[in-house]
């Protein structure tokens, strides 16, 4: 049996790359800095970073007060702080929600692992625009290469998982990390010298508080939670690596500066090429697989930096999917006394044969659906707006109302090591203000 527990983050600054490598996704690139120019730029920018503050490090450093006081997996941290039965369902609810998110979120990593070869091989180069949507929604909706690919990046997610913690996780963080801020900021460089770039710049930053209605800033809410990949397990499993010294204020803090940084970046990067060359800004896959290799064939040297965009792109992916494996594979360890290797292997067939059904949801089985949406995008659905938000409302319901308060504030100051002058605020956020936001969350899901 391996012991998980012994593997923890060697440092701190492991422990927030490696946190901010899982908060770091697909969506910060092509999710929202859409939302930030369509909601009225610096208006939303605005409203999202207080939502940040005032919500997300809160939720966040309550997942790590769960996994840091336990030392165990989202299930098994339940079980040790429960003084009643049954709070533990919430841990396995998280379970549920991270296979069903890695299902299909496999899928579309699968496809930037297909373009970083396009753009390494120079193969989108000299087509026409209407060729490259034909050659993205062709290979979409194809059965043999769409699954490959995602089968090649689940295997590349559980050999990293299968190092362990220190080996894996953490050393791999500590490389790609700064190697995706390096190439994000060498294409900011690249996108602000092209002419016509100050007008994707106003796209994104100019306020405009008039385009900011309600469903803007229930957008700006709803990211500040989903942005930091709260609700699933990953910062319960990431918090029980965290060392018993550092500051899980100051870890969350960074974690949530990186996070943010890299979607204003991917912004930066995005719209004023996108505007320099006169096209149609997009939202989701559209943006970053149909729009931006138009322009990358219209930009000098655009072969060359469409390889760097993709591949920080693959390396966003990576780091996402490797904390949702390891969430999974944690409760295997430590639950089933399983090695990290085998769980490791399980884990990825398991997830592929769901996920199967996903990717062939975009062709073969385009006609099967559940509640009048495809498997893909029902996956979406229900993890988005259910289990992912309901399973957080229940963890501020936990730790605010059923666990001792006194044991949460002997966690956030280490013992008492730390000065905490911001605790009641935070307490007052764990047991009113989170709840309220997710449920508001939670019902605009269900009537949206």
């Amino acid at each position: 049996m391996d012991n998980n527990k012994s593997r923890g983050f060697t440092s701190n600054i492991g422990a927030i790359l490696a946190a901010a490598g899982g908060a770091v996704g697909l969506g910060n690139i092509w999710r929202y800095p859409y939302m930030l120019g369509q909601n009225g730029g610096g208006a939303f920018l605005i409203v999202n970073l207080f939502f940040v503050l005032a919500i997300g490090i809160p939720l966040m450093m309550t997942e790590f007060v769960i996994g840091r006081r336990t030392q165990s997996n989202v299930v098994g941290a339940y079980k040790k702080l429960e003084r009643k039965k049954g709070w533990a369902t919430i841990g396995y609810f998280s379970i549920l929600a991270v296979v069903l998110i890695y299902a299909f979120y496999s899928v579309v990593a699968g496809w930037t692992l297909n373009y970083i070869v396009l753009s390494c091989t120079n193969s989108l180069s000299g087509l026409t625009p209407n060729e490259i949507a034909d050659a993205f929604a062709s290979f979409t909706a194809g059965s043999f290469w769409p699954l490959l690919y995602q089968f090649c990046f689940l295997m590349l997610t559980a050999l990293v998982i299968s190092f362990g913690v220190q080996k894996g996780i953490e050393k791999i963080s500590k490389i790609l990390m700064p190697v995706l801020f390096v190439l994000l900021l060498l294409m900011v460089v690249r996108s602000l010298t092209l002419p016509g770039a100050k007008e994707g710049l106003q796209f994104l930053f100019k306020p405009d508080f008039s385009k900011l209605t309600g469903a803007g800033v229930l957008g700006a809410l709803g990211q500040s939670f989903f942005s930091l990949s709260l609700g699933m397990g990953a910062m319960v499993t990431y918090g029980s690596y965290i060392r018993k010294e550092d500051s899980l204020f100051k870890t969350s803090l960074w974690i949530s500066v990186c996070d943010l940084m890299v979607a204003i970046l991917a912004g930066v990067v995005i719209f004023p090429a996108v505007f320099s060359f006169g096209m149609d800004p997009a939202g989701g896959p559209q943006l970053v697989y149909v729009v931006l290799p138009n322009v990358f064939n219209n930009m000098p040297m655009g072969g060359l930096f469409a390889a760097v965009f993709f591949l920080l792109l693959g390396i966003a992916a990576l780091t996402s999917t490797i904390s949702l494996q390891e969430i999974i594979v944690a409760f295997s360890v430590e639950e089933l006394h399983w090695t990290r290797r085998k769980s490791s292997i399980i884990s990825m067939i398991s997830i592929f044969v769901i996920g199967i059904f996903c990717t062939l949801s975009f062709g073969p089985i385009r006609h099967w659906t559940l509640f009048n949406r495809t498997i893909f995008d029902f996956f979406d659905l229900v993890t988005a707006s259910y289990l992912v938000p309901i399973g957080a409302l229940a963890t501020t319901i936990f730790l605010g109302w059923f666990y001792p308060k006194v044991e949460v504030k002997d966690e956030i100051t280490n013992g008492g090591a730390l000065k905490c002058r911001f605790f009641e605020l935070y307490y007052f956020i764990l047991r009113i203000v989170a709840p309220i936001a997710l449920i508001i969350i939670i019902v605009s899901g269900i009537v949206g």
